[in-house]
């Protein structure tokens, strides 16, 4: 049965494998699955939300375990109509962390371009949603990455800054990409919680040349990974680019269900009702 529902797969690092934990009475994932409310839960029984999320990946170690995550299609394989892909935020991580993440941006480049063109995705010809790294809380994370015995920084608002941007440069060099500028929608709404922290054409809110971490603050739980608030921004930037076709259809409309709704099935066929 599980292979008859297409899918949504949500491919990326940690900021995917902790999507589906419940954030300050929010989880991204079960969000997209179900809505918010009932009004508006557009995908389930529609599209399963498939987490590939892998805590610590960069795209090297994505695009050396593709095959793995994603075997060659084959007639009773899932059908995957949209594929999210979110890395940058290790690949980011300085050249001198004792973490050795670090992807050089020109490889990364080069990397997201296998991946969205390997051969085990296109064969599924899915809707590839190419999300930008979110911006970085540097100001929070340092502290924390000096707790874990790195020297300073491992990484910097403005590293990845240039990341999210090469992500930008992929999704227009690759027709079939749609970008998902998640660094831009954080950042925007970083701004608007403290409009008076950023000076337009300054330091990024976050940078320690700007001093202050405005909305960032509540958007980034521990600098780099998302709060629930985080994953709000992320959900509302996301969501109106998957499943158009069942936008705005009135709760009663069951189109698209992969198994029909009871009363339609009781219609079909009465007999079910009595068992025989």
């Amino acid at each position: 049965m599980a292979s008859t529902v297409p899918q949504v797969v949500l491919f990326g690092d940690s900021l995917f494998q902790q999507c589906s934990d419940l954030q300050e009475g929010f989880s991204f994932q079960a969000a997209l699955q179900s809505g918010r409310n009932p009004w508006n839960a557009y995908f389930i029984r529609r599209l399963d939300i498939v987490n590939r999320g892998y805590s610590g990946f960069n795209t090297d170690i994505a695009l050396r375990y593709l095959p793995d995550i994603f075997p060659e299609r084959t007639a009773s394989s899932p059908k995957m109509d949209y594929l999210v892909l979110l890395f940058g935020a290790n690949d980011a991580v300085l050249p001198d962390a004792f973490t050795k993440q670090h992807v050089p941006i020109d490889r990364y480049k080069t990397n997201l371009t296998k991946i969205v063109n390997h051969p085990h995705i296109t064969a599924h010809k899915p809707q590839i949603l190419l999300v930008t790294p979110p911006p970085l809380d540097e100001i929070k994370s340092t502290p924390r990455s000096i707790e874990n015995g790195h020297k300073g920084a491992i990484r910097t608002s403005t590293v990845t800054a240039a990341y999210a941007e090469v992500a930008r440069q992929v999704a227009r060099e690759n027709p079939e990409v749609i970008l998902v500028d998640l660094w831009q929608a954080q950042m925007d709404k970083a701004v608007s919680l403290a409009p008076g922290d950023y000076t337009l054409g300054g330091p990024f809110l976050g940078d320690p040349e700007n001093g202050k971490q405005g909305g960032l603050d509540d958007l980034l739980h521990d600098g780099l990974h998302m709060s629930g608030s985080g994953y709000q921004v992320f959900y509302e930037t996301l969501k109106p680019l998957i499943g158009k076709e069942w936008h705005g259809l009135p709760d009663d409309d069951r189109r698209g269900f992969v198994i029909p709704d009871w009363r339609e099935l009781l219609e079909l066929a009465p007999s079910l009702n009595t068992g025989d």
